[in-house]
């Protein structure tokens, strides 16, 4: 099949259909980056895509609620290398964006790496082999005829399940007794019909915020049962003209600008998330208390339930217009006490049962558990609930103790609250394929290589990490939020530096960090240390710097076209 290409530029095909140079569970776009960045940088297409689903897209697959739209700016949430000029509005909605990656994905020709409507079952690292042997089970009916579970063998492992990924129920009981139609914000069900409905939303977050406005205007009523109220600043979202988008697409020089200034601005948000006592948090609270008076005036009834009473960005700041108005509604009822439980004909509040068609469970996901429901096993049969038994935690969020040739991307500590994950996760992807260019020049040459992070550099570095978060707003008492872990509140899910400060820490790989073994592991030890380098997209040259040289620019051409034109008089 291949003929005389060598054999990390070999597709998988039917006679190998159980083997693979790399493995990389989910097809969202961490999975979409790595993917790329194999076939980009390591020349290496002996990969496979694992998707539990029937489509790629990860999250933006899975969330299609009504509302659904990213709080990141269009031009700012999107590859480097493949930025699009044809967004529509200044914030993306959900079908766009997958439609933007379905896109990227006809590009690189990722389809035919993917092997949709597979889950994985279990992995686990075979130290005589220094490979795993990932499990999974077929989920689509005639796929499964052909055989409804099977082992792929790998030289390495990418998780890139990312951390929104399995819906969280609420602990609530009776949930299961309800008789009318019931359902998670990320298993929408768009067959049913809600003109008409008496409905109840649990939860109030992000999620929520979205929805809400979209359905209260199809709803005969809407209760609205909050637990914590949040922080909310203006979107200021608009459409993007015509011609704009031409700029952008012609003039590629103005949408590079347009995404440094995004990604300038949003970096400045991390003292607000960082630091409560900060400038910025303290102009960010009063926007947001502005922004709840202007749009509910003279109410200060709701004003005192939807006022937070903890640190902006100790959970995730709400970025809507549309929100707060929706409390003016008469078919809508902000819900504050307490469920009791939930019965076969609606909720028990504080001892009031009321009745309701539907009931909608904006409640988030198991963010802290990352790789749930997967089985994972390590080196020396050393499985990932046991390493992880006290919270993840990994090397750069990257790498992990005991499993070797393993990297995930959008791991432990590596969830942003005031920027563009997209810009972490292609860090990850580099990152993680300078270590798998190791591992298949070690196969290549017939040898072998193991690569897993000194556990004592884990701790240390972990250590580090949470002792700066303890001082954040993330860790404010007077709030719970998907961050951190329920029991301890140990911070797992956020970073606590910039954007920039991660990128800058991921542009090398010192193989120090790494205990390494096999037979290339000498030689890869006395590289010492590897350069990445990064992608800078934030701006490095200010307005008037680039103003200065325009006006220069300008006055050498029309110097020029003088002298031009003197010398055609003297002719």
């Amino acid at each position: 099949m291949g003929g005389d290409v060598p054999w990390p530029q070999v597709p998988v095909g039917n006679k190998d259909h159980t083997e693979a140079a790399v493995v990389i569970i989910g097809a969202g776009i961490s999975g979409m980056c790595t993917a790329i960045d194999l076939i980009k940088r390591n020349n290496c297409r002996n990969f496979i895509i694992l998707e539990k689903s029937g489509g790629l897209g990860g999250t933006w697959r899975d969330n299609k609620y009504p509302g659904c739209c990213c709080d990141v700016w269009s031009h700012l949430y999107s590859y480097s290398f493949e930025q699009n000029p044809d967004w529509t509005r200044e914030y993306p909605g959900q079908e766009e964006i997958l439609q933007y990656l379905m896109g990227v994905a006809q590009k690189y020709e990722l389809y035919r790496y993917v092997r949709f409507n597979t889950a994985v079952e279990s992995a686990k690292w075979d130290d005589a082999e220094k490979k795993w042997k990932t499990t999974v089970s077929v989920q689509g009916v005639k796929d499964a005829e052909f055989g409804s579970t099977y082992t792929i063998t790998s030289d390495f492992l990418v998780s890139a399940v990312g951390q929104l990924n399995v819906p969280r129920l609420p602990d609530i009981p009776g949930v299961d007794d309800f008789r009318g139609k019931i359902m998670h914000s990320a298993r929408w069900d768009w067959s049913y019909d809600l003109r008409g409905k008496k409905v109840a939303i649990i939860g109030n977050g992000a999620t929520a915020a979205q929805i809400i406005p979209e359905i209260a205007k199809e709803v005969s009523h809407l209760t609205i049962h909050q637990r914590t109220p949040n922080w909310v600043i203006p979107r200021l979202d608009s459409p993007i003209p015509q011609w704009k988008r031409s700029v952008y697409k012609y003039l590629p020089f103005v949408r590079w600008r347009k995404r440094a200034d995004m990604m300038d601005f949003r970096e400045g948000f991390h003292a607000a998330v960082f630091d409560n006592a900060s400038a910025t948090a303290q102009f960010l609270e009063v926007q947001s208390k502005d922004h709840l008076h202007a749009q509910l005036p003279d109410r200060p009834d709701l004003w005192e339930k939807l006022q937070p009473k903890y640190s902006i960005g100790c959970k995730r700041v709400i970025i809507s217009d549309d929100y707060f108005p929706v409390f003016l509604r008469d078919n809508v009822r902000l819900e504050t006490g307490k469920i009791d439980k939930i019965t076969a004909n609606g909720i028990v509040t504080e001892g009031q049962e009321e009745d309701y068609d539907l009931i909608v469970l904006a409640t988030g996901f198991r963010t802290v558990e990352f790789m749930h429901p997967i089985d994972i096993t390590g080196s020396a049969g050393r499985t990932l609930s046991s390493i992880w038994k006290e919270g993840g935690q990994a090397l750069y969020g990257v790498t992990v103790e005991s499993l070797p040739n393993f990297g995930m991307l959008y791991g432990p500590n590596t969830n942003l609250g005031h920027n563009s994950i997209i810009l972490m996760i292609e860090t990850q992807s580099k990152y993680i394929n300078t270590l798998i260019k190791e591992v298949i020049d070690a196969r290549r040459n017939g040898g072998s290589l193991a690569i897993q992070p000194n556990p004592t550099k884990v701790q240390q570095y972990n250590d580090e990490i949470q002792s700066e978060l303890e001082k954040s707003s993330f860790a404010d008492p007077n709030c719970n939020s998907w961050y951190k872990v329920k029991e301890s509140g140990k911070i797992t899910n956020n970073w606590s530096r910039t954007v920039v400060d991660y990128q800058k820490l991921l542009s090398n790989v010192d193989w120090l960090d790494y205990d390494l073994s096999g037979t290339s592991a000498d030689k890869v030890a006395k590289q010492k240390r590897t350069h990445i380098g990064r992608v800078v997209e934030e701006s490095r040259v200010s307005y008037q710097t680039m103003g200065l040289t325009a006006l220069s620019l300008a006055a050498v051409g029309v110097g020029v076209a003088l002298r031009h034109t003197g010398r055609l008089r003297l002719r």
